[in-house]
């Protein structure tokens, strides 16, 4: 699994006209889905993702986690980032995982955040075709990959 996780002042996703979720201060995750991926990778970067120090202390230094910071979740499923660039122009999406793997994976992704912040997790609608508009806080960005486990 891939994630996109940027720290943001607000973020939205809409679909068809309607905002389906909204958050104020937190993280943004672009959440990627690929073939083998499994609920251990998942566990691995709920883990990461609420223990990420990427928010400011009193002293101004990035030294707290979303949790110390009280601060919002929106996770949103995108399968280009499972994009291979390595021949021609046109990314390849084979290594995507199918909706029957990558839904609830995703949807388990979501979950687990919400457990562990306490709070419910803003979320995208899988498949759709949404609209996700943000403010980069900082910028802070930060990509995270199961399998290289960095």
């Amino acid at each position: 699994m891939r994630l996109v996780i940027q720290r943001v002042s607000q973020a939205s996703v809409t679909v068809d006209g309607e905002v389906k979720s909204a958050i104020g201060d937190g993280l943004m995750v672009l959440v990627g889905v690929e073939h083998g991926d499994t609920l251990d990778d998942v566990k691995w970067l709920v883990g990461k993702t609420v223990a990420l120090r990427i928010f400011d202390d009193e002293n101004g230094v990035m030294n707290r986690s979303i949790i110390d910071a009280g601060g919002e979740v929106l996770a949103v499923s995108q399968f280009t980032l499972t994009a291979s660039t390595r021949k021609g122009n046109r990314p390849s999406y084979i290594r995507a995982a199918g909706h029957d793997v990558a839904v609830p994976l995703y949807e388990a992704y979501c979950k687990q955040v919400s457990e562990a912040l306490g709070k419910e997790t803003g979320r995208g609608v899988f498949g759709a075709d949404m609209k996700v508009e943000l403010i980069n806080d900082g910028p802070v960005t930060i990509i995270i990959d199961s399998k290289l486990k960095e």
